[in-house]
């Protein structure tokens, strides 16, 4: 992320992050909250960026024993038409599961005694 992230989140607050997405090409990708109820979701989408659609819904879910399930829905598109799809075929699907697979194993390394499966759906 190249932007500082306040406290507390708020909808229409614009962040930065710089991607690689291959060595040697860095991206930038500009997202809004666009939606905040707190603690129960968030909602992410691009303003500019790799893809020619984002929208990320991160929701928490209070289930017993005082724990959160946590689950990120995620609608994206790659541009380019045919040539897209290869690519999402061949690295962007593999990239994101990697994404999501890295923060579920920080978030088990933050909670420890809450390990869990992920659930993401995209």
């Amino acid at each position: 992320m190249t932007c500082p992230l306040p406290q507390p989140m708020y909808a229409g607050q614009i962040l930065t992050y710089a991607l690689r997405p291959i060595p040697g090409w860095t991206v930038e990708w500009v997202t809004e909250i666009t939606h905040v109820r707190e603690p129960l979701y968030f909602v992410d989408e691009q303003r500019a960026g790799p893809y020619s659609l984002w929208h990320h819904e991160h929701i928490f879910k209070p289930i017993p024993h005082d724990e959160t399930l946590m689950i990120d829905r995620v609608s994206y598109r790659l541009p380019f038409g045919p040539l897209g799809r290869l690519v999402h075929a061949a690295l962007v699907r593999r990239r994101l599961d990697t994404i999501f697979d890295f923060r579920h194993q920080a978030i088990d390394a933050a909670f420890p005694e809450k390990k869990g499966a992920p659930e993401h759906s995209l």
